[in-house]
């Protein structure tokens, strides 16, 4: 476990990544870019920018999406958040992220990159910084119950036709439709 196995687990990942449009393409790339400038750019201390993995996390049966009131944010997105020195690699960091904030033992990462995105914000670092996210598929178990955890103002099941208003609609719309195409 290590920054360079990190390294190593994000470059692979964005290297088998099958986008689904031009834009996602270029940031594909621009995404590998980074990480050959930046050997350590998957710790958050990579002040300058970071990637961090989260996860889609749907019911046994994709009917309902659990999403978290996220406290910095403010609105309903999907889990996430920094990967960790001790995840070996960005799908151990999504997986590991998911089960702390829902609380849900035995949820099932698909290992392969569901999407990305890029954002600007000022996370724990205190300090302007980016966001280099990659973002993954999880199925919970049947029966799930998540347990709120102190990273989430709120933590809910939402059926996947019907978000809060507060959501961020357009990711999660986004996301949904790549992970229904998946199935």
């Amino acid at each position: 476990m290590s920054a360079s196995s990190l390294h190593a687990s994000a470059l692979a990942r964005l290297s088998a990544w099958r986008t689904d449009s031009p834009d996602a393409e270029s940031l594909r790339h621009t995404m590998l870019a980074f990480l050959d400038s930046a050997p350590q750019g998957c710790l958050r201390e990579h002040a300058p920018g970071h990637i961090t993995a989260s996860s889609l996390v749907v019911d046994a049966e994709h009917r309902n999406v659990l999403l978290t009131l996220h406290p910095r944010v403010g609105r309903w997105i999907q889990l996430g958040g920094h990967c960790e020195p001790t995840d070996e690699t960005v799908v151990d960091a999504a997986l590991r992220e998911a089960t702390e904030e829902s609380g849900i033992p035995g949820l099932v990462i698909d290992p392969e990159l569901l999407s990305a995105h890029t954002h600007p914000i000022t996370c724990s670092l205190g300090v302007p910084t980016r966001h280099l996210d990659l973002r993954f598929l999880v199925t919970a178990p049947v029966g799930a119950r998540p347990v709120r955890s102190h990273e989430s103002t709120d933590l809910q099941w939402w059926p996947v036709d019907a978000l809060p208003e507060n959501a961020e609609h357009d990711t999660i719309a986004h996301l949904l439709g790549l992970a229904a195409a998946r199935r």
